[in-house]
């Protein structure tokens, strides 16, 4: 059972009005979908504020966010107010304290990231005695207006404050206000102060947003990475397109899409693109040098701690660019990667901590059938004759390996892959020269030390996981039909979606230079450099298992 959440409250008021509001009523909303059917509006005890509860913003001069506040006025002396210099700042109450009838104090907070790391909430002083003094002005307080503000003072609303900067007594440096605090939105549900329930946090993600600044930082780190990976690429001569994400068939990859129909086409069903190569490597064909696209893909699959069906990659394509160009131009893109968001992190992603892998180059590599040949002692067999799947189980009993679930060839050189490679690929690792069916996209040669047909391709893995797939795209019209007809005997016969793109190959026969692809996953990238090993954490709302029981929460019953 979830333990109930508590709300900071104000301290006790003075004046001849009820107690403060219960929140009982809707505590429970943050933990339980059954919290639908409890009261969730604040009442209002026939209260109204002078200024209306959402009024639209108005153009105001001298708005200062809070970080411009505090190193514009950090040289005041205690007790000493700006007179004549008027400012206006504006946030959500974290916390406020009535003293007696005609003073109350503050608490403005604009983000997490102040509250929690930097301790920049700001005080607001409200003193009737300064608002009273005014009262034969337009902007004249009464002592009626003053006693309903204050009883009607709710953690959470969102105020602007239009005051001088004044450092109190404590040597608190705060905004005295010169009129009345304006209400801009009321926050009609309790705030509490923290949730610590995961599945709780993913369902009211905003509030979660609002309390801690880990989910926040999150999202700026991501933001960071995907603008460093722009400029990179950019800055290198890349062309930033954007490819078809809805089309007649789903390619570039092994995967099961996910599909829909358009009104256009009642009568066609349309699929969710699982990866953009093939339309990148058609602007390559129609005379693009180097273009890359940042995006979302969909895949049908399962969801877990490291995979989400709505996933963001990045991909470039660059003409006459071989492997060894590739593996170059990653490393150096990870190095100032690294030092770019290792330098964001002690800026302005201060929850996080910094990543302690080094990126210098070069990297460790491993060649695939070598290394699994050292490992496990035993030799591989001709991967190319017909009786090399059956080879390879017999090394799987032997090596007391369990069986993948539909063992063909692919999924057991992956399965050997997985155990004796990528164990060792804690530091970032290039993991080269995999088995020609392993990448049918890419190019193949036989390979010099034991005659077994490889692909030109480079996996890199850090932590154990992968996070960057490259190589030489293969653009034989005769060779890509002959790995689609291999890959399609290996692939799972009872799946409709299994075929040939006749469309791809014939846009092959108008000649694609020699082209070099390559391929980043940014929520696994995300995780790497923001420490955590949930996809979900990287994630605005979660995976689709969170934004679907988002979307159950928020019906009605």
């Amino acid at each position: 059972m979830i333990a109930p959440l508590k709300c900071l409250r104000p301290c006790i008021r003075p004046c001849n009005q009820p107690g403060p509001r219960s929140v009982s009523a809707y505590i429970r909303f943050y933990s339980a979908v059954q919290a639908q059917f409890e009261p969730r509006i604040r009442k209002t005890h026939d209260l109204e504020y002078p200024q209306g509860h959402y009024p639209r913003i108005k153009s105001q001069e001298a708005v200062l966010d809070f970080t411009t506040f505090r190193e514009r006025y950090r040289g005041l002396k205690s007790d000493e107010s700006k007179v004549g210099e008027e400012v206006v700042v504006r946030g959500r109450i974290w916390s406020f304290r009535v003293a007696g009838s005609k003073l109350a104090f503050i608490d403005l907070f604009h983000n997490t990231r102040q509250v929690e790391l930097n301790n920049q909430r700001l005080q607001c002083v409200v003193n009737f005695g300064n608002l009273s003094d005014r009262i034969l002005t337009e902007s004249g307080v009464t002592p009626s207006q003053f006693k309903a503000f204050l009883y009607a003072l709710h953690r959470g609303d969102v105020f602007s404050v239009k005051g001088i900067p004044h450092r109190t007594a404590r040597n608190e440096l705060s905004i005295l206000a010169t009129e009345l605090p304006q209400l801009l939105s009321r926050c009609i549900q309790a705030l509490p102060d923290n949730i610590q329930n995961q599945e709780t946090k993913m369902r009211n993600r905003h509030v979660d947003l609002l309390l801690n600044p880990r989910p926040g930082d999150m999202i700026r780190l991501r933001s960071g990475i995907t603008n460093f990976l722009r400029q990179f690429l950019s800055e290198n001569g890349h062309v930033e397109v954007q490819t078809p994400i809805l089309a007649d068939a789903a390619g570039g990859a092994v995967a099961k899409p996910f599909h829909t129909i358009a009104t256009e086409f009642q009568d066609r069903r349309i699929s969710l693109r699982i990866a953009p190569e093939l339309w990148l490597k058609r602007l390559i064909l129609g005379g693009f040098e180097k273009v890359f696209e940042i995006g979302p893909s969909f895949r049908n699959e399962g969801i877990d701690l490291n995979h989400n069906p709505e996933f963001t990659t990045c991909e470039f394509y660059r003409t006459y660019a071989g492997l060894e160009e590739l593996i170059d131009m990653t490393e150096r893109m990870f190095l100032n990667l690294s030092r770019t968001v290792n330098a964001l992190i002690d800026t302005d992603c201060r929850s996080l901590k910094p990543s302690q892998i080094d990126f210098s180059p070069p990297y460790q590599r491993l060649d695939f059938i070598p290394a699994i040949e050292s490992l496990s002692g035993r030799q591989l067999p001709d991967l190319t004759s017909p009786e090399a799947e059956s080879a390879l189980i017999i090394l799987f009993n032997d090596c007391q390996i369990p069986l993948p679930s539909l063992p063909t060839l692919p999924r057991l050189l992956d399965k050997l892959s997985s155990t004796y490679l990528e164990p060792q690929c804690f530091e970032p690792t290039w993991i080269i020269n995999p088995p020609e069916c392993l990448s049918p996209l890419s190019k193949s040669f036989t390979h010099p030390q034991n005659q077994q047909r490889v692909s030109a391709r480079a996996e890199l893995f850090v932590k154990k996981q992968e996070l960057v797939n490259t190589y030489e795209e293969e653009n034989s019209p005769f060779e890509q039909r002959r790995k689609f007809k291999e890959q399609l005997r290996h692939h799972d016969a009872a799946d409709p979606e299994a075929g040939i793109d006749e469309n791809y190959l014939e846009a092959l026969e108008w000649g694609l230079p020699p082209t070099g692809g390559w391929g980043c996953g940014i929520d696994r990238l995300c995780m790497l450099f923001g420490g955590t090993n949930r996809i979900a954490d990287v994630l605005s709302f979660g995976t689709l298992r969170n934004v679907v029981a988002l979307g159950q929460a928020s019906k009605k019953p």
